[in-house]
């Protein structure tokens, strides 16, 4: 274990680190925080219009009306169908701000190449028709949510590259001093957002004619479906798990480091079974990101709430049973950072192997649940990844109560897997509080 502990502190914390800091990274996690609140907003609508109540749909019906469910999804649509317009302003405004750059510039000029790349037309089909027709003039919603995350993603970072490179060569209008900075920014931006325009326009007219309708498609080809296969898989899962987890015990934030990279395949995961969700189809995907937070890791990262549990009953070293008390607040909303570094659990010899664990174990148990059809799918609902234990489980499955019964099934191996580690490391602390050595203590 001394030996493992070193590859960690030698050999992968620094490698880890220059991860931590890669703005790139950095851009993608936070860009696509802008629009998580967007996501759990239109989220709330969503449990409103699916509420597994008897008799709900009729009240509503008679209440509101036949188009009440229609009515009701306005704000979904208009706020969890638009993460990849948000994602791809976002992403360009974050990557700006590390390159000190003006970021709603670089915003703005990524917002229109996403759109650009996008056929303003959408499939429809008309009353006693049976072929469907394109119909021009249309923005197609569903290239603004998760079907287009991984365009707005790759244009997000392009479209600041250039903007970058441009400006840094200083091949930009200037304004005369005097003139408001608003206007002057404007102009400095007009240069770089033409060479922007320009090479996302000569790209779909490639992609146009070799008879592909989109590079959403092209990309949905080249990236998707490949990390779609390997973020979908329990395989998959348990890898990032193990990254997650190899970070976290080098003291880095593991969830924000692999989540940068498995977070766009896991919430287009949450888009497609959200879809489904509202058409009352079978959901396609386990794997989502409401499966990681909700499913995985009880607690926070790591599954750590059985932990806690377990030192509120069982500490004998003050310290602990201290440390008990104070985490169990924080741990009901998933925030486990006073366990993981108050423990501490980074960098520890006997508490870092439940730590890796717990999560594999919760991911397998979930997994196998939902493919044998014991436990309902997320249904895409995005709840907030701090919903406590047990209500977190209910909400994301659309209302089944075998999404809470999962999660305690999973909560109650966590507590198994942590409880005779942490004695071991309870006797410890005991112990030195006591003064005993370990020969006494043997």
């Amino acid at each position: 274990m001394n030996r493992f502990m070193s590859i960690l502190e030698n050999t992968i914390m620094p490698v880890a680190g220059k991860l931590a800091a890669q703005r790139h990274l950095q851009a993608l996690r936070d860009g696509i925080i802008l629009a998580m609140p967007m996501i759990i907003i239109g989220s709330i609508f969503l449990i409103l219009g699916y509420l597994p109540i008897p008799g709900y749909a009729d009240f509503m019906a008679r209440t509101f009306g036949d188009q009440w469910l229609a009515k009701l999804s306005y704000p979904t649509d208009a706020t969890f169908n638009m993460m990849g317009l948000i994602a791809a302003f976002g992403i360009a405004y974050r990557l700006a701000e590390k390159y000190n750059l003006d970021g709603i510039t670089s915003g703005v000029i990524s917002l229109c190449a996403f759109l650009l790349a996008t056929p303003f037309n959408v499939p429809f089909t008309p009353e006693g028709a049976k072929t469907v027709v394109e119909v021009g003039g249309a923005i197609p919603v569903a290239y603004m949510g998760s079907k287009g995350l991984f365009v707005a993603i790759l244009i997000g970072l392009f479209s600041t590259e250039v903007y970058r490179f441009i400006v840094k060569k200083n091949i930009v209008i200037k304004m005369p001093d005097g003139v408001p900075p608003a206007v002057s920014k404007s102009f400095v931006a007009l240069i770089p957002g033409l060479a922007v325009i320009l090479i996302i326009w000569v790209i779909r007219l490639i992609v146009e004619h070799f008879g592909i309708s989109s590079i959403h498609d092209i990309v949905a080809l080249v990236l998707g479906k490949p990390l779609g296969l390997l973020g979908g898989s329990l395989w998959g899962m348990i890898i990032s798990i193990l990254l997650m987890q190899i970070l976290w015990a080098a003291g880095l934030h593991g969830a924000n480091i692999v989540g940068g990279v498995m977070g766009p395949i896991w919430l287009a995961a949450t888009g497609d079974n959200m879809a489904a969700y509202k058409a009352g189809h079978e959901l396609p995907h386990i794997i989502t990101q409401q499966f990681v937070d909700v499913f995985v890791n009880i607690g926070g990262s790591g599954a750590t709430f059985g932990l806690v549990v377990i030192m509120l009953m069982w500490s004998k070293s003050l310290q602990m049973k201290q440390l008990g008390k104070l985490a169990l607040p924080p741990g009901f909303f998933m925030i486990n950072e006073p366990i993981t570094f108050g423990m501490p659990i980074v960098m520890n010899a006997i508490m870092v192997i439940p730590f890796f664990l717990a999560p594999i174990v919760n991911a397998i148990l979930a997994y196998v649940g939902m493919d044998l059809g014991l436990v309902a799918k997320p249904a895409g609902i995005a709840i907030p990844w701090t919903t406590p234990p047990i209500i977190g489980g209910y909400l994301a499955t659309g209302g089944h109560i075998s999404g809470s019964i999962m999660q305690l099934i999973n909560m109650v191996a966590d507590f198994l897997i942590y409880l005779p580690f942490y004695k071991m490391w309870d006797k410890q602390l005991y112990n030195q509080e006591n003064g005993i050595t370990s020969k006494q203590a043997g």
